[in-house]
């Protein structure tokens, strides 16, 4: 297996061959991965924005909440069907440049959006962030892991995910507030203003990490991840995964109220309490990321199937209202720390499956992912017109699946011996 080195063996000594060599956690890439976590928020930031903002948008453009609502479906299909052919296009590019395209889009759209006259410039302004959404997720973890020894990717890349859990437990409710208490354009400006800053800073503090002659043979349509069976695999099986979730997900505030019996204000908390428990995750499951990546999947997923299984069953029987808000906040908040928790496993090991090209990998499966969103949103609305039983049903039935294939293919997140030729 070959390794994916910042330079090439002649240049060994150079000062980005150091970086890793020097140690894993140097002050000076710990900036770095800040920089990459601050990136991965603020991207998911203004992706989520319109979630809080619904109402206030509707009111300004004079268009319908269900037809605002819209805009994430539509990011969620054009991020789908443009990852892997731009992934593809700046394969050869050095890593910091196709970064900062991605952040230079965001930055852009973000203006637009603020400044759009009427919802259709919204959509265009927030079609050209979804258009490199997911070249920036595709990059961002490979790039993490660049930066530190081989021992540490999991941990770097965990990282990146804690910046987009603070995106859901941080920067939505705060672009919400903002959108209620000064209007929605002025969330959306603040938004533009800490992507140009994170722009800035990307720019001046990550290396250029451009790739060698032996890198740029495996990358773009070379790389043949399309046969990769065990990629196609992790990337099969996380669609299934994230479509159960998503089905579910998406009325997870109805989820709140008909089931669990929290109702009004109280949702915003029991939604806080599962962002919070994702973001607590983050860090438990780094370590054994590296460590034990099979165990630790495997685990999270049985216990997010176990969630839907106890939602589904409160769903079904009806205990005294205590004993229904126990079990169901504990529900909710176990469904937030294994669906975040799980997210970074699953994208490392497809990088593991191509380890050639970890970000042609990445793009893979992260346009994978956002199929299982679009698909899982979509048909959450279907099962939501038969009852909530039937969602839960549903997430249990499509979880359950996913954690047994990822049980039943053993080599699936197996970590290469470094070093092989």
């Amino acid at each position: 297996m070959r390794r994916w080195r910042t330079t090439s063996p002649a240049q060994a000594a150079g000062s980005e061959g150091r970086a890793a060599a020097s140690g894993p956690w140097t002050p000076r890439i710990a900036v770095q991965l800040a920089v990459l976590a601050a990136a991965a928020f603020i991207y998911v930031t203004a992706e989520l924005l319109p979630v809080g903002a619904l109402p206030a948008i509707a009111r300004d453009l004079h268009v319908s909440v269900p037809m605002v609502g819209t805009l994430l479906a539509w990011y969620a299909l054009v991020a789908a069907l443009t990852t892997i052919p731009l992934v593809r296009w700046t394969a050869h590019w050095p890593r910091r440049r196709a970064l900062l395209l991605s952040l230079a889009c965001l930055t852009a759209s973000q203006l637009i959006s603020a400044l759009a006259p009427n919802f259709v410039v919204l959509a265009g302004g927030r079609a050209l962030s979804a258009i490199t959404h997911g070249l920036l997720l595709s990059v961002i973890a490979p790039l993490a892991t660049r930066l530190v020894p081989a021992s540490h990717s999991g941990r770097a890349t965990t990282m990146i995910y804690v910046g987009i859990s603070l995106a859901v437990v941080v920067g939505s409710p705060a672009t919400a507030a903002m959108s209620l208490v000064w209007g929605w354009r002025l969330a959306v400006a603040a938004v533009t203003a800490v992507a140009a800053a994170v722009t800035l800073a990307a720019w001046a503090v990550l290396p250029v990490l451009a790739l060698t002659d032996n890198q740029l043979t495996f990358v773009g349509s070379r790389a043949g991840h399309h046969r990769n069976r065990r990629l196609v695999i992790v990337s099969l099986l996380t669609m299934v995964a994230v479509t159960g979730h998503y089905i579910s997900y998406t009325f997870i505030a109805v989820i709140s109220r008909d089931v669990v019996g929290v109702r009004g204000p109280d949702i915003a908390w029991l939604l806080a309490t599962y962002g919070v428990a994702g973001l607590l995750a983050m860090p438990l499951v780094a370590r054994p990321l590296d460590h034990r990546p099979r165990a630790a999947v495997i685990s999270c997923m049985a216990a997010l199937w176990v969630t839907f299984l106890v939602l589904t069953a409160l769903a079904c029987h009806r205990l005294p209202a205590a004993a229904t808000a126990l079990i169901g906040v504990g529900a909710i908040a176990l469904w937030g720390a294994t669906a975040n928790a799980v997210s970074p496993m699953l994208q490392a090991a497809a990088m593991r499956a191509g380890a050639d090209d970890p970000d042609g990998a990445s793009g893979l499966y992260m346009a994978a992912f956002q199929i299982g969103i679009m698909a899982g949103s979509f048909a959450g609305g279907l099962f939501y017109e038969h009852g909530v039983l039937v969602m839960l049903a549903a997430s249990a039935v499509l979880i359950g699946a996913a954690a047994a294939g990822m049980t039943a293919e053993r080599q699936l997140f197996d970590v290469p011996t470094t070093g092989q030729p």
